[in-house]
């Protein structure tokens, strides 16, 4: 869990957010899903580790290679930026 700091009208605001809550996070998990794949299947087509999309997904790994995220994409036929934004 991540917490940021918010500053509107000279008020601060603590914000909490869950790793999953990150883009990147929530859209590999829509995506994956919206195509029916298994974290082991899109690994497998996109020739990356199993383990690194498990990261992905639950917001531990938040810098992916640009490598990664262009596999990942490409197996999902979709573009970098629809992953990331």
């Amino acid at each position: 869990m991540s917490i940021s700091i918010l500053h509107y009208n000279n008020t601060t605001i603590n914000t909490i957010m869950s790793k999953q809550d990150y883009p990147l996070s929530k859209n590999l998990k829509k995506l994956r899903e919206q195509k029916g794949l298994s974290q082991d299947r899109l690994a497998k087509l996109a020739d990356i580790a199993n383990n690194t999309i498990i990261k992905i997904e639950q917001g531990e790994n938040k810098n992916p290679t640009l490598d990664t995220l262009k596999k990942l994409a490409e197996a999902l036929g979709v573009s970098v930026d629809d992953l990331i934004k």
